[in-house]
């Protein structure tokens, strides 16, 4: 029998989670096998079932684990006085929209994430509400309801038009978006 350091386990379980994000937002989830997953991991098929009970279990895992960092950037930027425009603009970047599988899983995961079941939109749900509950704390102006909703339009057009930004294969056209979309979500935040 092998005997493993101490935490090789929670780190093997990294490897999974973190191959497995980059590949579901690079490809979607629906095209990404657990094969291939725990083949770029370097790890056997049979090893998954000692980290994960199914797919749809690393999927909530994924998503969790993912938005989470997403969450702590958001609270990062607010500790730090880190403006929302600055955010905007990193989010609706040309860097943003050409690294997918390092990218925002909203952007990358959303339409599937909708056809998934409950437990797992339940997951993706509450982390976005958080997301936009920070952002909202961004909005200098404004009750909280007022900011609320303006954190919820621009969220929406953020990772619509990061989506549409990376659909299109006209190069201007993308650029475009993304740069039109900048402007929307400033006025929305009232910061021009």
């Amino acid at each position: 029998m092998v005997r493993y350091e101490k935490g090789h386990k929670d780190e093997t379980r990294r490897q999974i989670l973190d191959v497995a994000s980059a590949q579901f937002r690079e490809s979607g989830i629906a095209a990404v096998g657990l094969a291939g997953i725990m083949s770029e991991a370097g790890l056997t098929n049979g090893a998954f079932y000692t980290h994960f009970a199914s797919k749809e279990d690393l999927v909530r895992e994924v998503l969790l684990d993912a938005l989470s960092r997403r969450e702590q950037r958001h609270k990062d930027n607010l500790e730090n006085g880190v403006e929302l425009e600055t955010t905007i603009r990193d989010y609706l970047s040309l860097r943003h929209r050409d690294r997918a599988g390092t990218g925002c899983p909203t952007a990358a995961l959303a339409a599937e994430i909708a056809r998934h079941p409950k437990a797992t939109r339940d997951v993706f749900t509450g982390k976005i509400s958080d997301i936009i509950a920070l952002m909202a704390q961004q909005i200098r102006h404004g009750s909280a309801d007022e900011r609320r909703r303006k954190a919820i339009a621009i969220y929406a057009a953020m990772v619509g038009a990061l989506q549409l930004s990376r659909a299109v294969n006209d190069r201007q056209l993308s650029e475009e978006i993304l740069e039109n979309a900048v402007e929307a979500a400033l006025d929305l935040a009232g910061r021009r």
